[in-house]
């Protein structure tokens, strides 16, 4: 690799990070000796990027910084090529466009030489069969989602009994066949998962949940991995 290259890398490796990454991290993925990594860091430093920590610690790129956004590796624009494909595959009818418009935008101001990598990337999402139909606007539950609001629902449980319900919704999970809003439940007092095929009626509250949304998630995240040592759990209603 390129020193100037494998600056680049530095710089992403540090933006990829919201924590103190170690040089002995970076070294191993750079696939270079610690002492490289400190002469690259303290290059960088001299020439102006803020870079902050010091050795045995770790570093992290200071607030205000930005590089070129548009300097990206072949895998980079084949990464995000896949991943715009799965989501015009798999969205809700607006996150598909929006995923058909960033396609564009990315294409329109890409080097020339560039964009063969993104608009003929040779990485392909199936269609799925058996797909289920959302029963209500998921881009309204993303935007609850985005202003932390909390939600009323009909529920419909897969033995077709209905509940109506307050939720807090703090995520999405999309699974090839379906989506499932992850939430805090009023009515269980516990965290669920609602199927958007299940969900009969949806009323956006004026109200706020009480607690951070990165807070909840937390939690969640918590909890699902201490559900796991557990057998025959089940927290899909």
């Amino acid at each position: 690799m390129r020193r100037a290259d494998r600056l680049l890398q530095v710089l992403q490796i540090l933006r990829r990070h919201r924590r103190p990454v170690t040089g002995d991290a970076m070294a191993d993925e750079l696939e270079v000796s610690l002492r490289t990594v400190y002469r690259d860091i303290n290059s960088l430093v001299g020439q102006g990027v803020p870079i902050r920590g010091e050795a045995g610690i770790g570093y992290v790129l200071g607030e205000g910084y930005d590089m070129p956004p548009l300097m990206f590796t072949a895998d980079e624009l084949e990464a995000v090529m896949l991943g715009l494909r799965w989501v015009t595959r798999r969205g809700d009818g607006q996150l598909s466009r929006a995923a058909r418009d960033s396609v564009a935008k990315i294409g329109a101001v890409l080097p020339e030489g560039l964009r063969p990598f993104l608009y003929d990337a040779g990485l392909v999402v199936a269609p799925r069969d058996g797909r289920t139909v959302d029963a209500v606007d998921v881009a309204a539950l993303r935007s609850a989602i985005r202003e932390s609001r909390k939600v009323s629902i009909q529920y419909r449980d897969e033995i077709d009994r209905y509940t109506e319900r307050t939720i807090w919704p703090i995520g999405i999970v999309y699974y090839e066949a379906t989506r499932n809003i992850i939430a805090w439940c009023e009515l269980r007092t516990a965290f669920r998962h609602f199927r958007t095929d299940r969900i009969g009626q949806v009323d956006i509250l004026k109200d706020r949940y009480p607690k951070r949304r990165k807070a909840l998630l937390k939690e969640w995240q918590d909890e699902l991995r201490a559900d796991m040592e557990k057998p025959d759990l089940d927290v899909f209603l």
